[in-house]
């Protein structure tokens, strides 16, 4: 099959990426063909520990088979979800909350309140949230086997929205004896409460991961709301498979052959629309942004000046025509690091980004001791959007005068690569909403020297100003914290927002229940 695939590959190619070839796809059994829906995402899943991990994909993977304490609705605001009822003492310092009745792991045991605290100890471990709110935190035990309590040191104004965290380190719920799994050793159990179980049997990275309906799942009574409400399994299996070559995957959606694409490359997305068979739209509304990383650790981007040149070598709009984003989905220019479009959209302190100032960007590059040794840029292949940027950005820096190195990986490999702080200086990655958030769950931003995720910024200002933002209650006194905020990270450069876009995914238009949940998810998707 893999033959035919490259075979395939080549000629679509050479016949402008047409979507009428004939790409073979292995199937399930017969019987199963209308319960089972077939997925490519963005990524493959190489991973199942939603904690020690931030990849989106094993976020990804976390939403078919955990479940969450909170949950964001489409208006972004946490609503309970395995939890039933909380109180919350008149100063905010201590929470109450009690689990859902009838709650209970894959395996079959109930889901206690012991469950969620070793969840929330875990994760908190890893996650820039969960790092702020444990700093906050006097105690976190369980009162009885369905309730548990929260008593604070100090203010912590984001409670709630801890709880829902749906990205970064997303926060799960898993049974105590796997949540007792030290943060930084990999969990190999995917044994969750949620509405899909993992077929571990069935999982080979590089080809698909397996996913059956949960019966035993017991949806809330509430409609589904962005990432909150009834999660209600209504296909018995879901393969998420793995189909690097964007052509490919799109000829197999044409022919039926798969259900659903997460991110089309742009210059497909025009073929698509034509096919009445498809449906094509945004699920993620406010868009994604590119963000480039720089590694603090080695030089010459653990020198201040170094950074901010990046800022005037890079331009967004040459970056998003690079990556053939049309121009009705791109946001020509973005000052924001927490998303244009968004209640906390701030140009405060911005610099840069609009247009290349090369000599600007040479300059600051030699105040900042840059010798012309290698700079290398970590360039994942596999993925088109990232691939696009990666080249459009170092062609930008090589006209900046930097000595640009470009070894090509998949985004696997770059993953394990960027965990390590010697032997790379930069690397692209696209970030949502969620990910951008606010100076709190940004996690990109967070800057706190020890413990940091990879690039491991340091600066101690901007971890103030961030503290003071999330601990603030007052609404116009937080807005003028987070607008010192952003101006600090200008001057920081903790990464380089390279360009702002929407982008569509596209499914079979016998799918129903596809929904804008900014992160793909299949619960109440039906197929007819």
């Amino acid at each position: 099959m893999s033959s035919r695939r490259g075979a395939l590959a080549l000629t679509l190619r050479l016949a402008a990426a047409s979507l009428t070839g004939a790409a073979t796809l292995a199937s399930a059994p017969a019987a199963q063909a209308d319960t089972t829906l077939r997925v490519v995402l963005i990524n493959d899943l190489t991973s199942l520990d939603p904690v020690f991990s931030q990849a989106a994909v094993v976020r990804n993977h976390g939403f078919f088979v955990y479940d969450q304490l909170f949950a964001l609705d489409s208006q972004g605001v946490p609503k309970p979800q395995m939890v039933d009822r909380y109180t919350a003492s008149d100063d905010r310092l201590t929470w109450r909350f009690t689990l859902r009745d009838g709650l209970a792991f894959h395996d079959g045991q109930p889901v206690r309140a012991a469950d969620a605290v070793a969840s929330i100890k875990r994760w908190a471990q890893r996650d820039v949230v969960g790092k702020a709110m444990a700093a906050a935190t006097a105690s976190l035990d369980a009162v009885d086997e369905k309730s548990f309590e929260l008593k604070l040191s100090r203010p912590f104004a984001l409670v709630l929205e801890a709880l829902a965290r749906p990205t970064g380190s997303a926060l799960f719920v898993m049974p105590e004896r796997i949540a007792r799994t030290p943060a930084n050793t990999q969990i190999t159990d995917a044994t969750g409460s949620g509405p899909f179980i993992l077929r571990k049997e069935e999982w080979r990275v590089g080809d698909r991961t397996v996913y059956v309906r949960n019966p035993a799942y017991r949806p809330r009574p509430e409609p589904a709301d962005g990432l909150a409400g009834g999660k209600e399994p209504k296909v018995d299996r879901i393969e998420w498979l793995a189909m690097p070559d964007a052509a490919v995957a799109a000829n197999a959606l044409s022919n039926g052959e798969i259900d659903f694409i997460e991110q089309p490359p742009p210059d497909l997305i025009p073929q698509l629309e034509r096919n009445r068979q498809l449906t094509v739209k945004p699920i993620n509304p406010v868009g994604y942004m590119v963000w480039l990383r720089p590694n603090h650790a080695q030089p010459p981007f653990d020198n201040e000046r170094a950074r901010q040149a990046l800022l005037f070598a890079v331009s967004q709009k040459d970056v998003l025509d690079g990556m053939g984003i049309r121009p009705a989905e791109q946001v020509p220019y973005c000052p924001a690091y927490f998303m244009c479009g968004t209640p906390l959209e701030t140009a405060a302190g911005a610099r840069g980004l609009k247009e290349q100032d090369l000599p600007r960007a040479r300059e600051y590059l030699r105040q900042g001791g840059y010798d012309g040794s290698p700079v290398v840029f970590l360039n994942s292949t596999e993925q088109p959007l990232n691939n696009a940027a990666t080249l459009v950005m170092a062609e930008a820096l090589k006209q900046a005068g930097m000595n640009v190195d470009l070894p090509s990986m998949d985004w696997g490999t770059l993953g394990q690569r960027r965990n390590r702080k010697e032997g790379w200086n930069l690397f692209v990655t696209v970030a949502n909403a969620f990910d951008a958030g606010d100076p709190l769950s940004n996690f990109y931003l967070a800057s706190p020297c020890d413990g940091g995720l990879s690039g491991w910024p340091c600066d101690k200002e901007l971890e103030t100003l961030r503290h003071e933002w999330w601990s603030e209650n007052d609404p116009a006194k937080r807005r003028a914290l987070l607008d010192r905020v952003q101006a600090r990270a200008y001057e920081t450069v903790p990464y380089v927002n390279a360009g702002q876009f929407r982008t569509n995914a596209a499914w079979r238009a016998s799918l129903t229940g596809i929904r804008p949940t900014t992160v793909p998810v299949f619960w109440g998707v039906e197929k007819h």
